[in-house]
């Protein structure tokens, strides 16, 4: 983890003459997105995934015709398909599989007191008046809603949302555009039902996230989740 303090340190000094005292957070920021450009090519393989089981649909339609009145068949036969055609339904989220170790470097680092036997220097840093190592419970009782600490996580709270209900409205046009195929009566592959209907809501789960891991860890969720909104957006078009 050494490493890697070291990396967002000197990112941040790089960073310093144009942000000042929040430079460490501009490294974050820039880090982030470092990450996710490095992760653009799964990110594209995901998108072409999903046009390929976009043109599945003919033939799915055809194979609960086929099966209407054998279930498992039918499911099977929808496996193989895909299987054929070499299309993996849960090929779009290997992007956010792939990032979850960055994301927990940085909770590591900034919920860290010391690195390598010393002192963890990147805490003392700040956004604004927050700091990088603290948690919005800390801002509440320090200085409250409308305290310094307080109106910076407000601000990243409305972003979060803002991108949230984005990321809502978008992924519920898809899920309309795109229903899971029935099997039998009318029923569906066992699960995606449920599925459907949480997955328009999962963006919302990032303002828990914001508002119980460090800032610093924070900033990484807003910044890759904001990344993902605008790429999906161009790449699912």
């Amino acid at each position: 983890m050494s490493v890697f303090a070291s990396l967002v340190e000197r990112l941040a000094d790089l960073l310093q003459p144009l942000f000042g005292a929040s430079a460490a957070a501009a490294a974050i920021v820039l880090f982030t997105a470092l990450v996710r450009l490095l992760l653009h090519p799964l990110s594209r393989a995901a998108a072409r995934g999903q046009r390929a089981r976009a043109e599945l649909q003919p033939k799915l339609a055809e194979l609960r015709k086929k099966h209407a009145r054998n279930p498992e068949k039918l499911q099977k036969a929808v496996l193989d398909l895909h299987a054929e055609e070499k299309v993996s339904p849960l090929s779009g989220c290997l992007p956010s599989l792939c990032q979850l170790p960055a994301f927990f470097l940085l909770y590591h680092l900034f919920s860290s007191e010391t690195i390598g036997g010393r002192a963890n220097e990147l805490l003392a840093h700040e956004l604004f008046a927050a700091p990088l190592g603290g948690r919005w419970a800390d801002a509440l009782a320090q200085g409250g809603l409308l305290g310094g600490a307080g109106l910076v996580y407000a601000g990243v709270f409305v972003l979060v949302a803002a991108v949230a209900a984005f990321s809502y409205r978008r992924t519920k046009r898809m899920t309309a555009a795109n229903p899971a195929v029935p099997v039998g009566d009318g029923e569906q592959l066992p699960g995606l039902g449920a599925v459907n209907k949480v997955v328009p809501f999962m963006s919302f789960f990032t303002l828990v996230t914001v508002a119980v891991v460090p800032l610093a860890a924070a900033l990484y969720v807003v910044t890759s989740t904001t990344w993902s909104a605008v790429e999906r957006a161009v790449l699912y078009r």
